[in-house]
């Protein structure tokens, strides 16, 4: 008789927990539960797994979320369903994204970081995603340990984030319009309001998680582990061109334009017709003093991409780097006989620089009205007297303003 009275009291006791927490008084359904532990602490397991998912609940609610998780661990211990941790496990981790989403509105950072942590570790496998954002908010955070910690276990796992992206044209407006559920999509692929349906998978994070581990060991100055952290990517993935892009752009980083160059070069091996590529090796070309060879690459970024304005711009000023040495040297000249020869020299080759430069303009001005290319042209036309050419320019950049 005393064994049932007793086991009555603790159910008593939790009912009286539950209905302050059903009613909103979660201080006092936490007092209740804590004075009546010694009472909890003695009872058979199936009241102690309730009481524990009860704390867990509470918690929850409470956003004590490391609590919450401790509680909910112990109550699976003692035997709790997996049907019911698993509705209130969901309930937690949704209140702890959608406080850690406060947290970066508010610009706290830490804070956001560490509860993003927190619904990694509830499920590692199925939660990734959340360390990645997670270390995205230690970089804002500027806790750089903090997010080189999170990025190296993303790496150890090798999560990608690739993602299965689904699109569908509505008829009706001609319109492509993205589906968030393959459900949905399949749905929608059997109506006759609805054409064009496609999917596309997401770009891998992996490189950029790479990237971001070497870029975090060059800002710690420790340029050995940044550089060992892509080698070691790569030596697993030897193929992978978007892996040797980032070793590239870390090359770049610490300012080693010869490995960059290099690594740029393999790339293009790889994919011969990206015309990004082509371009980046101008670029590096050019500040490496390889005028001949910027040009060429400039070039085959135009014939791959002709909508790539900025190898439009960089070529045409690459063909006129030489122009003020040529101008320098102009007004050094005096007015002899020689002189207005060499004079006569200089200004044929200064205006051959400008008419290389007149058909890129062109080219770029008719696929888009570059205000940039029109304003550089109106110069060359007004330098070597074309006044016709010099006014339509002029005409042309009123109309973009």
């Amino acid at each position: 008789m005393l064994s049932i009275s007793f086991v009555h009291s603790q159910k008593k006791e939790l009912r009286n927990a539950n209905k302050f927490y059903e009613s909103g008084e979660f201080s006092s359904a936490i007092d209740l539960l804590d004075s009546s532990k010694s009472l909890f602490d003695s009872s058979e397991d199936k009241i102690r797994a309730q009481v524990t998912l009860l704390y867990g609940k509470i918690y929850t609610t409470m956003e004590d979320f490391d609590l919450a998780v401790k509680s909910f661990e112990i109550s699976k211990s003692l035997g709790t369903s997996r049907d019911v941790l698993d509705f209130e496990i969901n309930k937690l981790e949704t209140a702890i994204i959608t406080s850690a989403v406060g947290d970066n509105e508010t610009e706290d950072y830490d804070s956001a970081a560490n509860k993003l942590k927190l619904v990694y570790d509830i499920n590692p496998e199925m939660n990734q995603q959340y360390l990645y954002y997670a270390a995205s908010s230690a970089v804002n955070s500027s806790n750089l340990q903090l997010a080189l910690e999170f990025y190296e276990e993303l790496r150890n796992v090798r999560y990608t984030g690739i993602e299965n992206k689904f699109y569908i044209t509505e008829i009706s407006s001609g319109n492509e319009i993205e589906i968030n559920s393959e459900a949905e999509f399949n749905i929608l692929q059997k109506s006759k309001d609805y054409e064009n349906p496609r999917e596309e998978e997401t770009e891998s994070r992996f490189p950029e998680i790479v990237k971001n581990i070497a870029l975090i060991y060059k800002e710690l100055g420790e340029n050995d582990k940044a550089l060992a952290a892509i080698e070691t990517a790569r030596a697993s993935n030897p193929d992978d061109v978007s892996l040797i892009i980032t070793a590239a752009n870390i090359y770049f980083e610490l300012d080693d334009k010869e490995a960059f160059k290099l690594a740029m070069s393999e790339a293009i091996d790889k994919e011969p017709n990206n015309p990004v590529l082509y371009y980046n090796l101008g670029v590096i070309s050019s500040e490496l003093g390889e005028k001949e060879n910027a040009i060429s690459y400039y070039e085959k970024s135009i014939q791959l991409d002709p909508n790539n304005e900025n190898s439009y711009l960089n070529l045409v000023a690459l063909i006129l780097d030489g122009e003020q040495d040529i101008v320098n040297e102009m007004n050094t000249l005096g007015t002899s006989r020689a002189d207005n020869l060499k004079y006569d020299e200089l200004k044929e080759l200064r205006e051959n620089l400008y008419m290389q430069c007149v058909p890129i303009l062109s080219e770029l001005i008719s696929i888009n009205n570059n205000t940039e290319a029109i304003r550089t042209l109106m110069n060359i036309y007004g330098t070597i007297g074309d006044n016709s050419g010099y006014m339509e320019m002029k005409n042309l950049l009123e109309q973009q303003d």
